[in-house]
């Protein structure tokens, strides 16, 4: 009994205790002071979970909007890259086929130089053969008339040399 008492008497000499004792406690003003809470901070506390619920909302809305431009970005990105690409192939095309013309051109004047070289050497050739020939037929002539007048005064007499200088003549004549 003593621990009942022990409360209610500090209670009653104006100091501050708590009663456990639900028959003694006053239940009506207990319901008030949670209701009056309930509804004071219902306000509050709703107010700064509708701040809140709007921040993330704006911040959500805010995250859809750089996600949108990122994509459109991406999109954009993507097909620079492939007019990019497809720039380059036709560029390594272009310079495949600009190589290919330059070593074909290249071929055909190295074939027409090699001609053109040939034909000059053969030209060279038949101008020397026809130099070293007409050399020839000049020293076998030369050697020809050398042998005739040295075998000539002796087989030409008098008679002879008279008819070999009218053939001569008549020759002349006839021309």
């Amino acid at each position: 009994m003593m621990t009942s008492t022990l409360p209610s008497l500090l209670a009653s000499h104006g100091s501050f205790g708590l009663n456990f004792d639900i028959f003694e406690t006053n239940i009506i003003n207990l319901a008030i002071v949670i209701a009056g809470l309930v509804w004071f901070l219902r306000g509050f506390l709703g107010g700064i979970l509708e701040r809140r619920r709007e921040r993330i909302l704006g911040e959500l809305k805010d995250a859809e909007e750089r996600l949108n431009a990122a994509t459109a970005s991406l999109a954009e990105a993507q097909k620079s890259l492939g007019e990019a690409r497809n720039r380059a192939e036709k560029i390594r095309a272009d310079g495949k086929a600009r190589a290919e013309a330059i070593r074909f051109e290249s071929e055909k004047r190295t074939v027409e130089e090699m001609a053109r070289l040939k034909q000059d050497s053969q030209s060279d050739l038949d101008s020397e053969v026809s130099r070293v020939s007409r050399l020839l037929q000049r020293e076998a002539a030369e050697m020809a008339i050398a042998k005739a007048l040295v075998s000539l005064p002796g087989r030409l007499d008098a008679s002879a040399q008279a008819q070999l200088i009218d053939q001569s003549i008549q020759s002349m004549g006839n021309a």
